[in-house]
């Protein structure tokens, strides 16, 4: 086995933690910047200039791949010796095995990083996934929030993974935004900073890196940076009281990172089709110097047509190094980037004080992140180490706490267990569980299931088996992989839920709560619900409230229209 760089520590074959945590239990990231540990110094002075530039370049990694492209990453692992990896769809036990073979091939320990806005099932399969920021932003107990950040810090650590590109702190205050949306904790700033806060701690404190995302915000926007560069026309008034607050809020409070957004901000930087990520301006006039923000800076990602409509060929990741990021993540072509910046470097475009700054952050968050000691992951048992039972508790608690009732005329003091339940959900081809678990509890119950797409008479069918006296419930399901807006119900379904609240009828949106504009006559509901998500545990918390089992406590993240603002929630 090859040697990494280790100044004196030789790797365990195990991922122990317990060198880490006392390590984190001691000094933070930002604590260790100012007191540079010896190992830093000692494995920054044995790099090259070129081996330094390749520090800040952090490449795509993928399990759900075929072997060609994962052997691929490994010789850009071994040739370029980039810093790190961001790592996507796949699963937990074949990412930490690929992961042990990756650091194997280092020859400085990589720092391995992924999008977990939701916890590891946001790109793993076989993994927890929490609820949506959207449904946290509901949750009046910061605590839970916290403990969330604890579980996804265990989550990543247990695979390999030394930092979380999360929390989300963007202001979601435009409802059409096609990219932020239910990421967001919702539109009103304080709640945003205080659940950010909540789970970067949680996360922090369980010894994982974070990266409040996407600076200086992202959240008043409709257009998706994945695809085209966004345009924010803000005055800096505007943008330092909205769109800054968390990001100001969470620095004060010791964010270790920071990820900068495509966005062009005329008020901010005025050249022309510039995205603040490659604006020196905003990334070091703004974040590095006003706000003085001392930890790791990081690109949003580098492929991203919002940053290379303009900026072609590798001239975006020289720009982005001037600008002041410290880790360039997913370059167009990483090889053709570090060989640009040392050219840079030799025209006097970057000085070598500019890239040593960020390669010496980067190492102190890999000595943070104990990979001084321990690089190594153990491959056993690696589905239950993430799968842990007081994980799914926590789920639970997050699910119930986040049950929003939005109206309630009395209907749900009048539910019995007595009298016959008519249950139909909407948007769905089979019973669910929410149907499931109403029926164990009304054990006279009779479901029914309408498609988005049914046509009057099918929904007359339905309709002709409810009687006079029967108890009604609907749910409304949006079946689809994220639950953004414009949920896909047809004009009859959306007919008949308005003609349905008009009658003493309880329902539960398992959808956006910005939905709530899309269905007219919902507001006439005599009970309704928010459950904002279509999972299971969602679905078992709204057949709590319906059973009169749980008390719902959340509020509004967002408002839909003038019949559901935020704050919401009686």
């Amino acid at each position: 086995m090859k040697k990494l760089l280790t100044c004196g520590f030789v790797f365990s074959a195990m991922f122990g933690l317990s060198a880490a945590k006392a390590q984190n239990q001691q000094k933070s990231y930002l604590e260790l910047l100012k007191d540079e540990p010896k190992w830093v110094d000692s494995v920054f002075n044995r790099l090259s200039k070129r081996q330094k530039i390749a520090q800040m370049f952090f490449v795509r990694a993928h399990t759900n791949l075929p072997k060609a492209f994962q052997d691929s990453i490994g010789k850009v692992i071994k040739k370029e010796r980039v810093g790190g990896l961001i790592f996507f769809q796949g699963g937990p036990g074949r990412q930490a095995i690929l992961t042990n073979q990756y650091q194997k091939k280092a020859r400085v320990p990589l720092l391995i990083a992924s999008d977990g806005e939701w916890g590891l099932g946001m790109r793993l399969d076989s993994t927890i996934s929490y609820p949506y920021q959207m449904a946290l932003g509901a949750i009046q107990d910061k605590q839970l929030i916290y403990k969330m950040g604890l579980e996804v810090a265990k989550d990543y650590k247990r695979i390999g993974m030394h930092m979380n590109l999360a929390p989300d702190v963007d202001v979601n205050n435009n409802a059409k935004n096609p990219v932020i949306n239910y990421r967001s904790f919702g539109e009103n700033k304080y709640n945003v900073a205080e659940k950010g806060a909540a789970y970067l701690k949680g996360m922090q404190d369980g010894g994982l890196m974070v990266s409040i995302k996407h600076f200086p915000g992202h959240g008043d926007t409709d257009v998706d940076s994945h695809y085209d560069l966004p345009q924010l026309k803000f005055t800096a008034e505007r943008l330092d009281t909205l769109e800054l607050y968390p990001f100001k809020e969470l620095i004060k409070q010791g964010v270790s990172g920071v990820m900068i957004a495509h966005m062009n901000i005329p008020a901010l930087d005025p050249t022309p089709n510039l995205p603040s990520t490659l604006s020196k301006p905003i990334v070091t006039g703004l974040l590095k110097e006003k706000l003085g923000f001392k930890g790791i800076i990081i690109s949003d990602a580098m492929e991203m047509k919002g940053v290379v409509k303009y900026f072609k060929d590798g001239e975006a990741d020289v720009m982005g190094v001037i600008a002041g990021n410290d880790i360039l993540e997913l370059s167009e072509n990483s090889k053709r980037a570090i060989k640009m910046v040392r050219k840079a470097v030799r025209e006097d475009r970057i000085s070598m004080e500019r890239i040593d700054e960020s390669v010496k952050k980067i190492l102190t968050a890999k000595y943070w992140a104990g990979l001084n000691k321990n690089v190594f992951v153990d491959e056993n048992n690696v589905y239950e180490g993430v799968n842990r039972p007081e994980s799914y508790t926590l789920l639970k608690q997050l699910a119930d706490a986040s049950m929003t009732l939005v109206r309630n005329n009395g209907y749900l003091e009048r539910l019995t267990p007595n009298k016959r339940l008519v249950i139909i959900n909407l948007g769905t081809p089979n019973e669910t569980t929410f149907q499931k678990e109403l029926s164990t509890f009304y054990k006279n119950a009779i479901v029914y299931n309408i498609d988005k797409n049914a046509n009057t008479a099918a929904i007359t069918t339905v309709v002709n088996n409810i009687l006079p006296d029967d108890q009604v419930i609907i749910g409304i399901f949006d079946t689809r992989t994220r639950p953004g807006n414009n949920i896909p119900l047809n004009q009859d379904v959306k007919a008949f839920i308005a003609d349905m609240a008009k009658k003493d009828v309880g329902f539960a949106l398992f959808a956006n709560p910005y939905n709530l504009a899309n269905i007219p006559g919902i507001e006439n509901a005599k009970a309704l619900l928010v459950a904002y998500q279509k999972e299971d545990y969602m679905q078992k918390s709204a057949a709590s409230v319906f059973k009169v089992q749980l008390i719902p406590t959340g509020k509004l993240p967002v408002t839909a229209n003038n019949y559901f603002k935020s704050g919401d929630g009686l």
